[in-house]
């Protein structure tokens, strides 16, 4: 699932349509007509990026003044990649540049790398997190996509809440009580469920635990030769079973993440605590009623893992694909990272920009004083290189939509587990 459901830092936004084949051709003007004979570089993304709202549009076209940028964005990456595959696979109707969410980059390093331009000649491996670079790289060390962004995982909780049921609100003895394991944060939920705010519950959905926890494991859905491991892998299996046992023991809420009921939740303070990558700060912001300002705090993860990210990759087939690769470079690069963070919360994937003053003093309303450049920061660098695969998306979807969340329904652990297994297997069939 990705981490772009719809926001950054700064809210949920709606960008209208683009990507199916309607943009500008990336020509010289005469295929625009306020170009001004201007190179045209067009972008094609999903959600919200930020690059327009952070003014790097005009900073990069103010530093090249032969150049003149466009972006074509779709809402929801759903709609987004089906037309990006498309676009790929028939050499048409592409941008200059193209986003790719970090749950889709693996199968675009395998099946469409040959139809991008190799960036590892614009932008610089030792910028990034390594991990990062990776999940873009083929095996033959050609570089389809540079990271824009990554989301690091922390816990985001209600200190009110937390201190009304009797638990510690400082975010260092928060982190103290599931150091180290997962487990320990669901005996912190029993803990919670003690004393409980009448109609909370300690966690808001199983699909937040169970995406958090699998985003520490190094292996999940795939192992490094491309087999499809989830069944066997007993990572797997066991995030599944606590989760399970979370939800048939009433620690988490009975709703499905980034719908109407769960946004419901948010407003009306009806869970303690949440799976927390710097871009869900914005989505608590968006769905928050005023006087929820400063309640939150966020505290260490029991293990450093990534929930979010997306890149940029460059069509060869583009009019100005060298052009094109210059600035995917400069958007990317830790200087306008640092940039994009302080203005839209996009978490940078380059660790110079961690030494930055914008993440380093970093402060969200929501969460008051937290130091949330720091954590994120620390989480970001202690995550593990991850094996992605090209379906991790149907996998993980289908364990939790199909899978743990029926377990709030009644249905138990075992037939939840079925279920989502037999869900995943059809669709990988297809």
């Amino acid at each position: 699932m990705r981490a772009r459901k719809a926001v950054v830092l700064a809210a949920v936004a709606s960008l209208g349509a683009g990507l199916a084949g309607c943009a500008d051709d990336g020509g010289k003007s005469g295929s625009s007509g306020d170009s001004g004979g201007k190179t045209v570089i067009t972008l094609g993304l999903f959600g919200t990026f930020g690059f327009k709202e952070a003014g790097l549009y005009a900073e990069y076209e103010k530093l090249h003044p032969d150049i003149k940028i466009k972006e074509n964005v779709t809402e929801r990456n759903e709609n987004y990649y089906p037309s990006l595959v498309n676009h790929l696979t028939t050499s048409s109707g592409l941008q200059d540049i193209q986003g790719v969410e970090v749950g889709n980059i693996a199968e675009i390093v395998k099946t469409q790398s040959a139809k991008l331009l190799d960036l590892s000649k614009y932008g610089k491996k030792s910028d990034y997190l390594e991990w990062k670079w990776q999940q873009a790289t083929t095996e033959d060390g050609q570089t389809v996509g540079l990271g824009t962004d990554v989301g690091p995982m922390a816990i985001c909780y209600r200190k009110d809440l937390f201190e009304k049921a009797g638990l510690p609100t400082d975010r260092e003895e928060v982190a103290k009580l599931w150091a180290g394991d997962w487990n320990k944060l669901v005996e912190v939920g029993q803990d919670y469920k003690k004393k409980a705010p009448k109609g909370t519950t300690f966690l808001d959905s199983p699909g937040g635990l169970l995406q958090a926890i699998l985003s520490s494991e190094k292996d999940r859905f795939y192992d490094s030769s491309g087999k499809v491991i989830y069944k066997s892998n007993p990572a797997v299996k066991a995030a599944f079973d606590l989760t399970a046992k979370a939800a048939e023991d009433g620690l988490i809420g009975n709703q499905t993440q980034f719908q109407p009921a769960w946004d419901t939740t948010i407003a009306n303070s009806k869970f303690a605590a949440m799976s927390c990558p710097p871009w869900m700060l914005g989505y608590i912001k968006g769905k928050s009623k005023p006087e929820a300002k400063g309640k939150w705090d966020v505290a260490a993860s029991p293990k450093s893992g990534n929930w979010g990210g997306s890149f940029l990759a460059v069509p060869k087939s583009g009019k100005n694909a060298e052009e094109a690769a210059k600035l995917a470079a400069w958007l990317t690069a830790p200087e306008q990272q640092a940039k994009l963070f302080a203005v839209q919360g996009s978490f940078p994937s380059t660790p110079a920009a961690y030494e930055s003053e914008a993440v380093k003093s970093a402060k969200n309303e929501m969460t008051g004083d937290a130091p949330i450049g720091t954590i994120f920061a620390t989480a970001a660098k202690s995550s593990p290189v991850q094996t992605i695969g090209p379906k991790d998306q149907i996998i993980q979807q289908g364990l939790t939509d199909n899978g743990v969340i029926l377990v709030t329904q009644g249905k138990s652990p075992g037939e939840a587990w079925d279920t989502a297994v037999k869900t995943i297997d059809n669709n990988l069939d297809q």
